[in-house]
């Protein structure tokens, strides 16, 4: 039985706490268990901890203290090559995503196949001919027709480079996907796509995806469990249909946050 079927957890979070400055954690002993499906949104103000919290669990930033239990594995002890083997099975979109200006559309994508085929063959990009088919199929898949796949990624727009930022992760054929801010760079009507595509890729592949996002209607349209952070603490963990605005009071103070 998959973890799925089973309601086992992919990702497990167990007591993490980051402190960039000694005696002030932006991270608070966070605990939180992902299953393998769904869409999960995190919300909460600015400095508030999101990003690092995504960020700690591909080790884009290294935690303090704490567990990070991904497919068996503490990603807070991996190094070197184990840790590289391991963040294949981890895609990442970025807020200001993170291209390659000088290389196209297809090669944007292929890169997220660089942990899987020899250097040299990265180097020279010379990718097995299924990875180059598959690249095609991805970049239909996230709404670019395939005469975008010739152009350089520095002619494309904003929602453009999203999709194949998208694209890219999904590359990797990984287990889990984390997105960090994907839409705050975007217009609202270009977010909106950009989140229909999240949550159908996460619905119609199966790969659960976490965001980090600051539009709370966004993530209340698409996501399935919503974090509510504030002070580098979990204060709202729940569907979406259970924020209320007595708990966004309590993520982002005060009366005026809307």
């Amino acid at each position: 039985m998959t973890r799925a079927e089973t309601g086992a957890s992919l990702l497990s979070i167990r007591h993490l706490r980051k402190e960039y400055r000694p005696g002030q954690p932006v991270l608070k002993d966070v605990s939180l268990d992902f299953p393998s499906v769904g869409v999960t949104a995190i919300i909460g103000p600015s400095g508030t901890g999101k990003s690092t919290l995504i960020r700690c669990v591909n080790r884009l930033v290294t935690p303090t203290s704490g567990e990070i239990l991904f497919e068996g594995q503490d990603m807070a002890k991996l190094s070197g090559s184990t840790l590289r083997l391991m963040r294949r099975r981890i895609g990442m979109v970025f807020q200001e995503y993170n291209l390659v200006d000088r290389l196209s559309v297809i090669e944007n994508v292929l890169c997220g196949r660089l942990g899987y085929v020899a250097p040299w063959r990265a180097f020279m990009r010379r990718f097995p001919p299924e990875d180059i088919a598959r690249a095609f199929d991805l970049i239909d898949a996230v709404g670019l027709s395939e005469e975008f796949a010739t152009r350089r990624a520095d002619a494309l727009s904003g929602g453009q480079r999203q999709r194949v930022g998208i694209a890219r992760a999904i590359m990797q054929q990984p287990a889990l996907v984390l997105a960090d801010e994907p839409t705050s760079s975007l217009d609202p009507k270009t977010s909106v796509e950009i989140m229909e595509l999240l949550a159908e890729i996460s619905t119609s592949r199966g790969v659960p995806i976490i965001v980090n996002i600051h539009n709370v209607e966004l993530a209340k349209r698409f996501a399935t469990r919503i974090i509510g952070m504030t002070g580098g603490a979990v204060v709202y963990d729940g569907p979406p249909g259970g924020l209320e605005t007595a708990h966004l009071h309590q993520i982002y103070g005060g009366e005026d946050f809307l």
